[in-house]
């Protein structure tokens, strides 16, 4: 007795699908790779600023970067206002950051050292100390360079 075989026919809807989900998956990558950039202006200058506006971004930040590059910060955009902590994981550079609740400077935190070398739980938490949305992150120095204050406004230009 002869086994029948149902032969299976490749369709175009088959290749269509297939096809979406490569370019879904690589697209996927592709944008998770791609940073918003904006403008902040602060103590009279326009800095270029990369947004890390998902976990994914704020978690990795500067990390590994070897510097700024063309960009004069990073303002980090929380869904929800409260106590940001940041840490300085696998930095290169030193930076002062500052954060914001609305477009006021509630806190600031000048002259972070990178921590080489540090694993997760040995990394310094840096808070500040009335809740925030926003936090930029500058060049180490720009806060005594400016003369920044607490209650100074910022303005965000995308």
């Amino acid at each position: 007795m002869a086994i029948m075989r149902k032969k299976v026919e490749f369709k175009k809807w088959h290749l269509i699908l297939v096809v979406a989900i490569i370019v879904l998956s690589i697209g996927g990558r592709f944008y998770a790779a791609w940073w918003p950039k904006g403008e902040v202006k602060i103590a009279g200058q326009s800095v270029k600023v990369l947004i890390a506006d998902t976990d994914k971004h704020r978690f990795r930040g500067w990390s590994k970067e070897k510097d700024m590059g063309n960009y004069g910060g990073m303002l980090f955009v929380y869904p929800v206002t409260g106590q940001h902590a940041m840490v300085m994981r696998d930095m290169n550079f030193a930076l002062d950051i500052v954060w914001l609740d609305g477009l006021a400077i509630v806190d600031m935190a000048p002259n972070l050292p990178p921590e080489p070398g540090y694993s997760e739980a040995q990394l310094t938490p840096y808070f500040s100390r009335l809740p925030s949305n926003l936090v930029l992150e500058l060049p180490a120095g720009f806060i005594e360079k400016n003369g920044l204050k607490i209650g100074d406004k910022v303005e965000i230009i995308k």
